[in-house]
């Protein structure tokens, strides 16, 4: 299967739109047309509706596979690049409650900080946009987090912290010594996806319910802990990062939230410090 036309199927399908594509993509739409009628006939099958553009059966299926192949691709690429390259510059990428004063203070020759997702900060190291990634998110203790396929990475454990539910001052829970996730099932939660994502929270604690409240978009860990504070819904945060309301730690089931380092193979020099500042 010809990578250019499995990327061209992809761009088609999220522009929506022949003409769009071939804009994003610098060609013609009868190319761009001609790229998706070979790649249908090496597949047998049709991949898209032209009246709307939507991907058939068939095309949903090969959506599903195409981001991680084309990823894998761009990540063989920079794995190879790397071997020449001189880096002059040093990018992490990193998860929003990741920044304690201590993983701060390990960031010496970092030229770069881009905040990101576990699932983005994966795919910038792939890519070659950022050489390290700090990757978080709630996990059982000692276990691995449930990362993305994103081709001969290192992924290793850095550190783990125990999580709090921050309510607001006067809740009827306020005063518990701990607090139970399945006693909360039905409660309001501040919807923070690139803080704290429910959906995450619910596959590791096996868990259905979290409704969510009030939807923050941002990064800043210390604006979902005033939204709790102030009764728009509950949050779940590392102690360290909750600088407001009142924090009750989580006792069952157990969780925490981990923080994992994620790097290609490295030369010595800067980004080989960080890597052994950021274990030691």
């Amino acid at each position: 299967m010809d990578p250019h036309l499995l990327r061209t199927f992809v761009t088609v399908v999220t522009e929506g739109s022949f003409s769009a594509a071939a804009d994003r993509l610098g060609y013609t739409q009868p190319a761009v047309s001609q790229q998706i009628a070979a790649l249908e006939a090496d597949l047998g099958v049709p991949l898209l509706t032209r009246r709307p553009v939507r991907p058939t059966r068939a095309g949903e299926r090969l959506l599903e596979h195409a981001g991680p192949l084309l990823l894998r691709l761009r990540a063989a690429r920079t794995d190879v690049a790397r071997l020449a390259a001189r880096p002059r510059t040093l990018t992490v990428a990193a998860g929003p409650l990741v920044l304690t004063a201590g993983t701060a203070a390990a960031l010496a020759g970092v030229t770069t900080l881009r905040i990101a997702g576990a699932a983005a900060a994966m795919a910038l190291v792939a890519s070659g946009e950022a050489d390290l990634a700090l990757a978080d998110g709630p996990a059982a203790p000692s276990d691995p987090l449930n990362l993305p396929e994103a081709g001969p990475l290192t992924t290793v454990g850095v550190r783990e912290e125990e999580l709090v539910v921050v309510l607001a001052e006067g809740h009827p829970l306020a005063g518990r010594a701990g607090l139970r996730l399945d006693d909360l099932a039905d409660a309001l939660w501040v919807d923070a996806p690139e803080v704290m994502p429910l959906d995450r929270l619910r596959a590791v604690a096996r868990l259905d319910g979290l409704r969510p409240g009030i939807r923050y978009e941002g990064h800043d860990p210390a604006v979902a802990a005033r939204l709790a504070a102030a009764g728009h819904g509950l949050t779940l945060l590392p102690a360290s990062a909750a600088p407001c309301g009142v924090r009750v730690p989580l006792v069952a089931p157990r969780i925490v939230h981990r923080v994992e380092l994620v790097h290609a193979a490295l030369p010595p020099g800067p980004a080989a410090e960080v890597v052994r500042a950021l274990t030691s």
